[in-house]
């Protein structure tokens, strides 16, 4: 097993390092390491930009625009965007829908939306959740009635990440009540926000954020032709979508910028006179988070090096970078918030005039990130899946 990187993967990273350096636009990077709100014009704008370098959808076909990039050429990426403070462009369009797309839409289908996913032109949203249906998706009971050549939608989502800006968005729904297995009976469809009858209300978030909301769906007729793969055979494409979320969960370079910051905040001279890194307890605390970054990135090599030597496609053990990866990104805000004390308090650094980038808004980030742990399939839950489909228990 290889863990090292070759010539040609070092000479890449600083390609990626150095176009970042002269593209990123700053006010952008600012609000992700200022940790505020982007806007959808943010994350358009950014779009854009890497629509024109044509690194915008890097691990699709080359015949749809991606890179041709290998496994580790991806990682290097999203690791380089990650320590520039660059945002991630939201996953839905580029990184769920379109490999479902690829893989089980028809050609009408990819020759209609992938071009536009690929230059940023629709904001895409995900519509899997449902009061009642959270973690377990095979409970859907927004329904879907087939009449002539439309349907007719009528239920509820929530918890929908970004519902504010979407301008399509994709949705399981339950197309037969029937079914013999709450697995079937469920089907992928693709809606445009614009459709009469959809409805969208903020939640507004402990930390004042408006990130999530719920959808409402009213007798919306949409096109049979939006139909992904099969009617009732929504199930299998949920899953393979699920699969593309687990390799990039560790957020390795994020968690690497964040230690950094947070280390420099640790240096800061307390009121005492000391900075709180003086102070062994709380060094050791630092020194144990390094350590499980380390083994982290260490194990998304191992992924990787499978992937490059035998092309294979990592199983279900891929789950561990979730899990450490979101336990490792709440340590951290944990650990943030000790040592900025009362400076912690939402918004405190900004009223008293010292706006601070990174503890002005380290309150709400704290609480925000108790939900790293819960989505993309709880750690609970894959944890089950390790030992189920890896041990064999």
């Amino acid at each position: 097993m290889d863990l090292n990187y070759s010539n040609e993967e070092t000479n890449f990273r600083k390609e990626v390092h150095d176009w970042l350096e002269t593209h990123l636009p700053d006010d952008i990077r600012q609000k992700v390491i200022g940790y505020q709100e982007l806007s959808k014009e943010d994350y358009q704008r950014w779009h854009k930009i890497l629509a024109a370098k044509g690194w915008s959808v890097p691990h699709w076909p080359v015949e749809w625009g991606g890179t041709g990039w290998d496994m580790t050429q991806r990682y290097i990426y999203d690791e380089e965007f990650a320590l520039a403070g660059a945002p991630r462009l939201p996953p839905f369009g580029p990184a769920m829908c379109a490999p479902v797309l690829l893989k089980f839409g028809t050609s009408a289908q990819k020759e209609q939306f992938l071009p536009r996913i690929r230059e940023g032109d629709d904001f895409w949203v995900q519509g899997y959740s449902e009061p009642g249906a959270g973690s377990d998706l095979a409970a859907v009971k927004t329904r879907a009635e087939r009449v002539g050549d439309h349907y007719v939608i009528n239920g509820q989502k929530i918890w929908t990440t970004l519902g504010q800006y979407g301008d399509w968005i994709f949705c399981l729904v339950r197309t037969d009540p029937h079914a013999e297995k709450r697995q079937e009976g469920i089907s992928f469809i693709l809606m445009d926000m614009k459709t009469p009858g959809i409805t969208v209300r903020p939640l507004i978030l402990m930390d004042g954020g408006h990130e999530v909301n719920e959808i409402f769906f009213d007798n919306v007729k949409v096109p049979a032709q939006n139909l992904v793969y099969e009617e009732n055979k929504g199930w299998t494409v949920a899953k393979y979508l699920l699969g593309h979320e687990r390799m990039g969960s560790g957020s390795v370079g994020a968690s690497r910028r964040e230690l950094a910051a947070l280390r420099a905040l640790a240096h800061r001279e307390q009121k005492n006179g000391k900075p709180l890194i003086e102070d062994l307890r709380f060094k050791d605390k630092i020194s144990r988070i390094e350590i499980e970054l380390d083994a982290l990135e260490i194990t998304s090599m191992r992924f990787l090096d499978q992937m490059r030597r035998k092309g294979q496609s990592p199983g279900a053990d891929v789950s561990m970078l979730k899990i450490r990866g979101t336990e490792i990104q709440q340590m951290i805000t944990e650990l943030a918030m000790q040592a900025a004390g009362p400076q912690a308090q939402p918004f405190k650094a900004v009223l008293d005039g010292a706006i601070d980038p990174f503890t002005s808004r380290l309150a709400p980030r704290y609480f925000n990130f108790r939900k790293a742990s819960i989505y993309a399939g709880s750690n609970e839950i894959q944890r089950n899946i390790i030992a189920k489909m890896s041990l064999g228990l």
